[in-house]
């Protein structure tokens, strides 16, 4: 269906029922819409200074909404650190939030940090604050390894080992980290629950040793099931991608095979899939090496 709408074919791109009407994220991670604004107006737009990659990325992350950086955009122009201010972004973000915006993406929980605010907005500035004063920034790019930039993230108030992952991996597409994504996974909620309903709970403990067998022998059960998968240009699926397939299956699953239990308890697909009249963008880190003559989206 990915391949379908970069070529521009008009929809729909699918004779399943449950694909057509429901959303579904692409099989790579750094395929998705938010992904691919990330990296294209995000990582690699304005400063590279480690501070302000950083900065921009995590800003960004910890709302994970288009419209909400946007707005940021409008207020400051392009966020950097050396401008920040907390007031100035909180009376941006209460402006928002007072006119019924939404300011935080649906795609995952994202719980406050206890720093003393109100509101969850202002807390989660706080946090920025933080990281960055308490010499963050210089953490994450001597940390020395994916591992490594985790641990150091984990470390920050709020911040468990799902987030910690998640944020790792978008900053690791960035100029300031290049490390390897097959190092090692953190299985979420999702992914739990749908490798629960492929092996049922003789899976439960060994939920990461599965999704890197998953990612290790991929090939091997491509061919043995007659499945043309080309990846991503090449580029095979990461751990990352095994990660967030197995949320997908679990999504499915719930219209597919109602009968067959994860662990949350969850029935139905929240998101119905709704198309976007723009272009599909598909412009990756640089140093992945797999753009060709493609550019970032503006």
């Amino acid at each position: 269906m990915y391949e379908a709408r970069l070529r521009g074919t008009s929809p729909p791109w699918t004779n399943d029922p449950i694909l057509l009407r429901h959303r579904f994220t692409n099989c790579y991670r750094a395929a998705d819409r938010v992904s691919q604004f990330l990296i294209s107006q995000v990582s690699y737009a304005g400063s590279q200074k480690p501070v302000d990659v950083v900065f921009r990325t995590l800003i960004f992350k910890v709302f994970n909404r288009i419209s909400t950086w946007r707005h940021l955009e409008v207020e400051f122009g392009e966020p950097n650190w050396r401008e920040f201010d907390f007031e100035r972004y909180n009376k941006a973000l209460n402006k928002l939030f007072d006119n019924g915006e939404r300011l935080y993406s649906a795609a995952y929980v994202i719980p406050p940090p206890a720093l003393g605010e109100k509101r969850k907005h202002a807390n989660h500035l706080r946090l920025m604050d933080m990281m960055i004063t308490s010499g963050g920034v210089d953490r994450i790019v001597s940390a020395g390894s994916l591992h490594g930039v985790f641990e150091v993230l984990r470390s920050y108030p709020a911040i468990g080992d799902f987030l910690a992952y998640q944020y790792t991996i978008d900053l690791n597409y960035s100029t300031v980290l290049d490390h390897d994504e097959m190092e090692f996974v953190v299985p979420g909620p999702g992914a739990r629950d749908g490798i629960r309903k492929c092996f049922g709970r003789s899976a439960q403990g060994i939920e990461g040793d599965i999704i890197r067998y998953m990612a290790d022998h991929q090939e091997q059960h491509f061919s043995r099931l007659g499945l043309r998968f080309a990846g991503l240009r090449g580029r095979r699926l990461q751990l990352i991608d095994c990660q967030n397939l197995f949320c997908e299956v679990d999504k499915y699953a719930r219209v597919a095979h109602p009968d067959i239990k994860g662990i949350s308890g969850r029935t139905r697909i929240k998101q119905l899939f709704q198309p976007v009249s723009e272009p599909v963008p598909a412009w990756f880190p640089p140093k992945w090496g797999i753009n060709g003559d493609a550019v970032p989206a503006k």
